[in-house]
C-alpha cells in the first residue's frame, strides 16, 4: 500500500495567502514564504500552492514568485493557477515546481493535460476537479475558482483526465471548503472507484478523524488548509492519528 501523503494547501491571492469558506477566500493568513519555511519544519510530505485569482484575471502564473518560494521549499511543490499551455507548465517546472495542477485548463484548453503529460510525464500532472452540489445533491464540476459551472459530471471528468494522462486528481469540494465539517465522502468514493490514479481529497478537513474517513472512502492523499491555519492541529499529529488507524505514513 502506498504511504498516505499529508499536503497542506496554500491559497494565494494577489499579494499574500488567504483562506475563507466555500472558495470565498478573503481572510488574509500571512506570507507565502513564511508558510513555506514553517512547513519545512513540520514534516509535511508535499505542499500545494494554488493561485486562486490567476485564471479569473486571465494572467499567467507568477513565475518569479514560484522561483523565490522553491528556493526555500525542501519538499515536493505542486503549483496551480493560470496554467493554460505546455509552456506555462515548462516554465513552472524550470523555476522549481515538481508538479503542476491544472483545473480550468482541463475544460477550456483541449488536449492540455495530454500535452503536458506527454512532454514531462504523468507524474507531474495533477488534474484539479472542483465540485459543487445543487440543492438536490447532484454534483457537477466548476471552473475558474468555483465561479463558472461546466455541467460536467465529476466522475466522468475524472475518467477523462486519467485517460488523458493525469497522474493524480485533486478533488475539491466547494461547499465544504474552509468549513471543517468533513470531506465529501460520497464524492471521494465515487471518483476513487472510477479511476486508478491517486485521488487527493480536499475541502472540509476539521479533525484527524475526518482524514481517516476520507482514506476509508478511497482517498490516497489528504490536502487541507483551514485545519492548520485556524486550529492547533498539525500535520505531524495528523500522521500519528492516521498511522494509529492502520494506514502507512512517511515518518
Amino acid at each position: 500500500m502506498l504511504k498516505v501523503r499529508i499536503i497542506p494547501t496554500l491559497l494565494y491571492r494577489d499579494f499574500g495567502l488567504v483562506k475563507g469558506e466555500r472558495f470565498d477566500s478573503q481572510r488574509a493568513v500571512g506570507s507565502a514564504l513564511q508558510a513555506v519555511k514553517v512547513y519545512n519544519l513540520r514534516g509535511v510530505d508535499e505542499l500545494m500552492f494554488l493561485d486562486v485569482t490567476a485564471t479569473r484575471q486571465d494572467r499567467e502564473p507568477d513565475f518569479a514568485l514560484i522561483d523565490e518560494l522553491a528556493d526555500d521549499c525542501f519538499m515536493p511543490l505542486t503549483v496551480g493557477g493560470g496554467i493554460r499551455s505546455v509552456d506555462h507548465a515548462r516554465r513552472l517546472l524550470e523555476v522549481g515546481a515538481d508538479k503542476v495542477a491544472v483545473g480550468t485548463g482541463v475544460v477550456e484548453c483541449e488536449g492540455l493535460v495530454e500535452a503536458i503529460a506527454s512532454r514531462f510525464g504523468a507524474q507531474c500532472v495533477v488534474a484539479v476537479i472542483d465540485v459543487r452540489r445543487d440543492d438536490d445533491g447532484r454534483a457537477s464540476a466548476w471552473i475558474r475558482s468555483g465561479t463558472s459551472a461546466t455541467g460536467l459530471d465529476p466522475v466522468e471528468l475524472a475518467v477523462q483526465v486519467e485517460r488523458a494522462g493525469a497522474g493524480e486528481i485533486l478533488l475539491q469540494s466547494i461547499e465544504r471548503d474552509g468549513t471543517m465539517i468533513g470531506y465529501d465522502l460520497d464524492m471521494i468514493a465515487s471518483v476513487s472507484d472510477a479511476v486508478s490514479v491517486p485521488v487527493i481529497a480536499s475541502g472540509g478537513a476539521g479533525t484527524y478523524e475526518h482524514m481517516v474517513e476520507a482514506l476509508g472512502s478511497g482517498a490516497s492523499a489528504l490536502a487541507a488548509g483551514a485545519i492548520y491555519h485556524f486550529t492547533q492541529q498539525t500535520p505531524m499529529e495528523a500522521k500519528s492519528a492516521i498511522a494509529a488507524a492502520g494506514y502507512p505514513v512517511r515518518r
